[in-house]
């Protein structure tokens, strides 16, 4: 293999890619102006890249966010705007338009999908049709053809918390599995994708702790 060829190979699959089935756990909020992905604002996106240590433990990693200029005929429901906390037309809120913040977000997941030897990624979200709605919205809006994430798989950490925590709302799923919330905090993408990815984590490490991680130590299906 030549050096150009190496340089452009795929990576050999990582452990993540191994547990996820080839898929790489990325979690996404979103903000928006209101609960309709087709008619209404896309304001503020992040994105929380999650890797795997030595021992097989999830964890977080990178986060990248950025604000979003409302495509042009966006409705922005101001009961929203008073949930999120955001002012589009603030003079110091710095956003980008669709096009540029997709892009923005999604090289460095392009990026980790390759480096972990992952075919793509997946999103991971509370209650994380909404997030993944609002996304593929976006996507379709720019003429994206090369979106790096499943376009209807996604790992709903609302569902994964009322499994594994009695609880569905994410401050209380949270608050129980001892990972503590910040209600000032609340709804900003940042914060919730960050505490998101934590509990997700959380969530998963367990899981393996006590169940085992499959493919390893007869977990495995059918073994």
């Amino acid at each position: 293999m030549s050096e150009q060829d190496s340089a452009t190979a795929p990576a050999p699959a990582s452990a993540i890619a191994r547990r996820f089935r080839s898929f790489l756990p990325v979690v996404v909020d979103v903000e928006t102006g209101g609960l309709n992905s087709q008619t209404d604002a896309l304001l503020q996106l992040a994105a929380v890249i999650v890797r795997m240590d030595e021992q097989g433990r999830l964890y977080r990693a990178e986060t990248h966010s950025l604000h979003v200029r409302p495509f042009e005929g966006a409705n922005i429901d101001p009961k929203s705007l008073e949930i999120n906390g955001i002012d589009p037309d603030h003079p110091l809120r710095i956003a980008y338009g669709e096009q540029d913040a997709l892009g923005r977000i999604f090289k460095p997941i392009r990026q980790e999908v390759r480096d972990t030897g992952c075919t793509r990624a997946i999103l991971v979200g509370h209650n994380a049709t909404f997030d993944l709605n609002f996304l593929n919205a976006a996507v379709e809006r720019c003429g994206i053809r090369r979106n790096p994430f499943h376009p209807f798989g996604s790992f709903d950490t609302a569902t994964l918390a009322g499994l594994a925590f009695g609880q569905t709302v994410l401050a209380k799923a949270l608050r129980t599995a001892g990972l503590g919330w910040d209600g000032q905090e609340a709804h900003s993408a940042v914060y919730d994708a960050e505490k998101t990815a934590d509990l997700f984590c959380e969530i998963v490490n367990r899981w393996d702790a006590h169940i085992g991680i499959p493919g390893q130590n007869g977990a495995e299906q059918g073994t």
